[in-house]
């Protein structure tokens, strides 16, 4: 991590002193060492075997999308001579950490799979073969598999001045091999690429008859490297090696320059899969003559390449998770709560807020609420944002609906919603086909806004119902993800919507809202005030609280408040699940600051914030991680949970709760390292989700 912290704490009395970059830790180290704490649970005995797949092959994937997004953007900032961030360090110097750290990682995952977690699943009945481990008979049949289902989808490619490399699609599974002899046009064999298809399945089950188990697999990978001299008829196979490159997924698009944001990012996702490369993973066996001819193509430096122990697409492991139907080695199922009276949904929420906290309350009733609002005559118009939804949206479907019963329908559909860009293109067109407006959000500005409005008229008014949220309107995450949901017919936080509406659809200037709190315009200064309140609070003598629970740190003005309220005498708790660029214990600095990160069965997501304000605390949720470019470069909302009931239950669930947490909790150390939270003596072990569970 950072260098070592050098500053007394005489020093650090003014804002000068606080923006000392040795208080900063780099927000793309940080999130890379979170996959360590998720490698953690793969380890861990107590987590199901199969469950302990999944999260191995979670950490591969995180991985990828680390060296799609952050990584690339490291290097495109050491390309265009970037400044470097609060933490002071250059480019050149996060990209070279980065290399290091990321290699112990890769370490870490295959010597998980190779001798704790393929052991322990073989022990259990769940076998991945290896080639060196095939019977005579798996052999016979693998080859006629190889023969009959992957040979004639392969079209092998041979090097030479008339087949240049060619474009090797981004984390697709590639074998380069090592040819002797002479083809029938009398070539000289020395390289040759075959590309595996993504139309082949990367697991295959083997049939009992031929293993003799349920659930034997093998991968795509050793099949292919095992028969690739089938390829090469009469020449001679001296070597073959998989490799794999990531690419940077960015997908960049001028908004200012085009006159059609959808066509211009659909023009943009065609040659995603082929942008520049940012990493090169390869059989570790692999002559280094060769690994230098591939950084070579692809452009690389020398420590952008990871020798790999195994399949160099661990994550596609995945599939024997879903594979495999033995649920004593997955978590317990479990129901969530669901609502009662939620058939009469506007009859629910006039009774008062209805707060849904997910995965333990079900995601239903937000469902219920856009189907009784697509059917009701009273309904007048929906509005909502869509972020990431889903491939087979019941959300898109009641929208659809709505709109053919004659509601002014208006949907706020975010394309550039990283990696769903495609489908969230696929939901505007068929949105605007039945009749819904529908507008793309802000240029330069990614709407990140979860929020539903409903208009009704109730007698001789019209009354607005709103749903706002932490997560996506997708029901796949609501079952994976915490979050939490308000349903309310708040007059105030009604009107408030309506207007971020307005704002949405370019008809409304920034207008100051009542309830809310929003980026990019009173969100950033409105959690620096409310931090300066607590710290005037400590200074007379008065507690001073502050407690957040949010995804990500590293706004530098928000991190210097933080420090500077800490030095009053506030009591700070941030559980802050990935990347944390706020540097907790340094003394005379921010000794009273702790930061937990909270990793277990379901990913934590929520966003909650508290401030004790001299015993009459206020609670917000909202859709804004504590990152510069939520707070600043995006359309995000801040809502207060207003009912006192539920303040108390947000506050017991949401953050006490987790701050109790002594079996899945990370404590951050000044120096930059998380250890594992341990009961203290004789204190009882404590889960967080475990406890929400029970409660189910």
């Amino acid at each position: 991590m950072n260098a070592a912290i050098d500053t007394t704490p005489d020093q650090l009395g003014n804002e000068d002193a606080l923006r000392d970059p040795s208080l900063y830790l780099n927000r793309e180290l940080s999130q890379l060492d979170f996959n360590f704490r998720v490698l953690a649970q793969a380890l861990d005995p107590q987590v199901p075997l199969l469950e302990r797949l999944r999260f191995l092959c979670i950490s591969c994937t995180n991985l990828d999308e680390f060296f799609e997004i952050r990584a690339a953007t490291v290097r495109h900032a050491q390309d265009f001579g970037l400044p470097p961030a609060a933490d002071g360090l250059s480019p050149t110097v996060v990209l070279n950490r980065i290399h290091d750290r990321a290699a112990e990682l890769v370490d870490a995952q295959y010597k998980c799979w190779n001798e704790v977690l393929r052991p322990a699943l073989n022990e259990a009945g769940v076998r991945v073969f290896g080639r060196g481990a095939w019977s005579a008979r798996q052999t016979r049949w693998l080859r006629a598999y190889f023969r009959n289902e992957i040979m004639p989808v392969l079209s092998p490619l041979g090097l030479d001045p008339a087949h240049p490399f060619p474009k090797i699609l981004n984390k697709s599974l590639n074998i380069v091999v090592v040819l002797k002899g002479k083809d029938a046009f009398g070539r000289a064999g020395h390289l040759a690429i075959v590309r595996a298809p993504r139309s082949l399945p990367r697991i295959i089950h083997l049939p009992s008859r031929v293993s003799g188990g349920e659930n034997d697999f093998v991968l795509l990978s050793s099949v292919l490297s095992a028969f690739v001299d089938e390829l090469f008829p009469g020449m001679e196979v001296k070597g073959s090696y998989q490799f794999r490159v990531t690419r940077n997924s960015e997908v960049v698009v001028d908004e200012e320059e085009v006159e059609n944001l959808a066509l211009a990012l659909r023009d943009e996702l065609v040659g995603r899969g082929y942008r520049p490369a940012v990493r090169l993973e390869i059989a570790q066996d692999c002559p280094k003559p060769i690994i230098r001819t591939l950084l070579q193509n692809f452009a690389l430096p020398d420590n952008a390449v990871y020798l790999i122990d195994g399949p160099v697409n661990l994550n596609r492991v995945i599939q024997v998770y879903d594979l495999v139907q033995r649920p004593e080695l997955k978590y317990p199922v479990f129901t969530p709560r669901t609502l009662r009276d939620s058939d009469a949904i506007f009859d629910k929420v006039d009774d008062g807020d209805v707060l849904l906290h997910h995965p333990f309350d079900a995601f239903t009733p937000v469902l219920e609420l856009l189907k009784q609002a697509a059917v009701d005559p009273n309904v007048l118009a929906v509005k909502q944002t869509l972020y990431r939804t889903g491939k087979d949206s019941a959300i898109v479907d009641a929208l659809v609906q709505a709109a053919r019963n004659g509601k002014d329908v208006t949907v706020v559909v975010e394309l550039r919603a990283r990696f769903d860009e495609d489908a969230n293109l696929g939901v505007a067109d068929r949105l605007q086909e039945a009749g819904v407006q529908v507008v793309y959000g802000v240029v330069g500005y990614k709407t990140h806004a979860k929020m539903l409005l409903i208009v009704r008229r109730e007698g001789k008014k019209l009354r607005r119902y709103v749903h706002l949220g932490t997560g996506n309107y997708h029901s796949g995450t609501a079952r994976a993800y915490t979050d939490l949901g308000l349903i309310t017919a708040d007059a105030d936080i009604g009107n408030d919507v309506h207007l971020l509406f307005q704002q949405l659809s370019g008809l409304a200037p920034s207008t100051k809202l009542k309830r809310l709190l929003q980026s990019p315009f009173t969100l950033h200064a409105g959690l620096i005030r409310k931090i300066e309140r607590e710290a005037k609070l400590a200074r007379t003598g008065k507690p001073g609280r502050i407690i957040a629970k949010i995804n990500a740190l590293n706004e530098p003005r928000l991190i210097r408040a933080l420090y500077t309220a800490s030095q009053a005498g506030v009591r700070i708790d941030l559980i802050v699940r990935g990347a944390c660029a706020l540097r907790p214990g340094v003394p005379g600095v921010s000794d009273n600051i702790h930061v937990r990160s909270i990793v277990g069965r379901f990913l934590e997501h929520s966003r909650i914030y508290w401030f004790g304000n001299d015993g009459n605390p206020e609670l917000y949720c909202a859709s804004a991680d504590w990152l510069e470019r939520n707070l600043l470069h995006r359309v995000e909302t801040c809502f207060p949970i207003l009912d006192p009931d539920l303040v108390k239950r947000v506050f017991r669930e949401g953050l006490q709760n987790y701050l109790d947490d002594n079996q899945n909790a990370w404590a951050l150390d000044a120096d930059g390292t998380y250890h594992k939270v341990e009961p203290a003596d004789g204190e009882a072990p404590y889960s967080a989700q475990a406890t929400l569970l029970a409660g189910v």
